[in-house]
Order: structure tokens, then sequence, then C-alpha cells
């Protein structure tokens, strides 16, 4: 996957750049409202630049920013600086990716086993929480249902059922493992699914919460299939 760098070049080099070490001051007091602007700037900074990069050096990061910021010779160019970043981030998405296609692949195979269990050809896991004799959607109907994902590590990152309130939609408008999934299931029953991720949202993950080839957990339950 190639990653496209859509900081500020400012934010880019802070990452990279540096002439020499400065060390933050010991004690620091916001007297004014410039020193409240210049630190409230660094928290946003740390929240919604460098939370997603890990661990960084600071003291690099304060002399990348002061010499990009007034236009000080910096040791790299903001073309390298680019490159760096997205060399950083292109190793840190292969990392995370070969450990969660592992840790998917070994709970798949310990959940195979479980009493109750059923895998399609697909490679879909499904046990059925609650049986019902209701008609089964097409994959092409509509559906109303109530349900929670996880992660295999049991993070919450979605659920209608704490939002209150039940959510519709078209079955083959969904991730493949849910349009296999729910045209198992008849209205009124409830059931879990473990979805590979090449059922799910595969590489690309989504949003913040899913990660690359991560394998989810959804408790379902259907409540209405509409036309």
């Amino acid at each position: 996957m190639k990653f496209k760098v859509l900081l500020l070049p400012a934010l880019i080099v802070a990452l990279t750049a540096c002439e020499k070490k400065e060390s933050m001051p010991t004690e620091i007091t916001l007297a004014t409202d410039e020193d409240r602007f210049s630190y409230g700037l660094g928290m946003l900074v740390g929240e919604r630049v460098l939370k997603q990069y890990g661990d960084v050096d600071y003291d690099l990061v304060l002399a990348g920013m002061k010499a990009q910021h007034k236009s000080e010779d910096t040791l790299i160019t903001l073309e390298e600086a680019g490159n760096a970043l997205n060399a950083y981030m292109e190793k840190q998405f292969a990392e995370e990716s070969a450990s969660n296609r592992k840790r998917g692949e070994d709970y798949l195979k310990a959940n195979a086993e479980k009493e109750g269990v059923q895998v399609t050809e697909s490679g879909l896991q499904y046990s059925v929480i609650t049986a019902a004799d209701g008609a089964k959607p097409k994959a092409t109907d509509q559906v109303t249902v109530h349900y929670r994902g996880t992660l295999i590590d049991g993070t919450e990152f979605d659920s209608s059922y704490s939002r209150g309130s039940p959510t519709s939609f078209t079955l083959d408008q969904v991730i493949p493992g849910w349009t296999e999934g729910v045209q198992l299931m008849s209205v009124g029953s409830k059931y879990r699914f473990v979805v590979p991720s090449e059922l799910a949202y595969g590489e690309r993950g989504a949003g913040g919460s899913i990660g690359p080839f991560e394998t989810l957990i959804f408790e379902v339950e259907l409540i209405e299939i509409g036309s």
C-alpha cells in the first residue's frame, strides 16, 4: 500500500529534521494569551498529528518545527522529509498487517474447533445464539438488525445496541461476511459471526478502529426483512 503525505510541511519536517536537540524548560508558565496560544498549538499537534505515529523524539520534533517555521536551514528537504515519513508509515503498516493476519488466523483456527461453530466454504464462521423459524432474506433485500461488532480482543468498534436503535440496510451493500451470513438467518434469530479479513475490510481496514487484515466478530439479531 502506498501512502500519500497530507500533513503540513512544517509538521512533516518536524518528525525528521534537526540540527541540534533543544530541551523543554523544566517549568512552563502561561502568563499571556500568546503563551496559551503557543502551548495550545503544541497540544493540538500532539493530539491530531503525533498520536498516529507512536513514539517520537520530541526534541527532534521541536527542532524541526522551529527550523522550518523560521525558514532556517534544515538537515533534509521537504521532499526527503515526505519520503522518510512514507517509509516509516509503510513499515508500520507492514508490521501491523503481519501481526493482525497471524492473530486472525490463530483465532479462526481455534474458534472453528468450538462446539456449535459452523464454517462456510468462504471461510465465514458462525454459531447460533438464538434459533428461529422465520423467513430468510435474499442478498437484494433490505434488512433491519441489531448488532455488536468487536475485534478479536473484545474491543467494541460499533454497536446498534449502544446507540439504542436498530439499523437498516440493503444486504448486498455491506461487507461480504454480512451479505453471506445474514442470509443464513431467519427473522427473530441471533447469530455470532467470526469474519475473516478477506470477507471484512481487508487490507484497507476501516477508520481508526479496524486495522488492516483484521478478523472481526459480530453478534447479529435479524429483526425484519423489508421489501
